[in-house]
């Protein structure tokens, strides 16, 4: 059996080697889970398909901001205002996901254009619920950052669409395709 002298150097490094990722896993902890168990298994049924993967996030997204609309409506209690203010965390991390999404198919030269066509007119509807809503200190928070979010997402979602249409204009040859392929 080994001392724990000997031990303890090899410990050590382990400890060291991990430390690095102990907050993003304690951060995680704390992240809300924005999409549901079944909306997971239909990104993971549209795989690859970058185009299938817009069209769900945007539904996605449309359906939280119904949710949060239709709570609007009730009378104002502490379950209305928790449940809002968990909604639109909510919907604050599904339109970052979205938007890291998006990122990794502009890298790729995916050709998302009609998938992304309506969404500059769905981040505006979203943005619409969200300023309309009437802050309240329980949720007021949660609310400015998911209209920053909103707001990083419609930019997005239009200047991609400009570099996205520009792009496929010069190369013609690679329409319709998941990613460009290295030549």
């Amino acid at each position: 059996m080994r001392s724990l002298r000997s031990v303890a150097p090899v410990l050590l490094s382990i400890l060291f080697a991990f430390a690095p990722f102990t907050p993003h896993l304690l951060a995680q902890k704390n992240k809300p889970e924005p999409l549901t168990e079944a909306q997971v298994d239909e990104i993971a049924e549209a795989g690859i398909d970058p185009n299938q993967r817009v069209i769900l996030y945007t539904k996605f997204l449309n359906d939280r901001a119904d949710t949060i609309k239709s709570l609007t409506s009730r009378s104002k209690s502490p379950a209305r205002a928790k449940r809002i203010d968990d909604e639109l965390q909510n919907l604050t991390a599904l339109m970052d996901e979205f938007g890291t999404n998006l990122d990794v198919y502009s890298d790729r030269h995916a050709d998302i254009r009609k998938a992304l066509k309506p969404l500059p007119d769905e981040t505006q509807k979203w943005l619409g619920i969200l300023r309309a809503l009437i802050g309240e200190p329980s949720f007021d928070e949660a609310r400015k950052e998911a209209i920053e979010s909103g707001e990083d997402l419609a930019d997005q979602a239009k200047r991609l669409l400009a570099e996205q249409t520009e792009y496929f204009n010069l190369h013609k040859d690679e329409q319709h395709q998941d990613r460009a392929e290295p030549k």
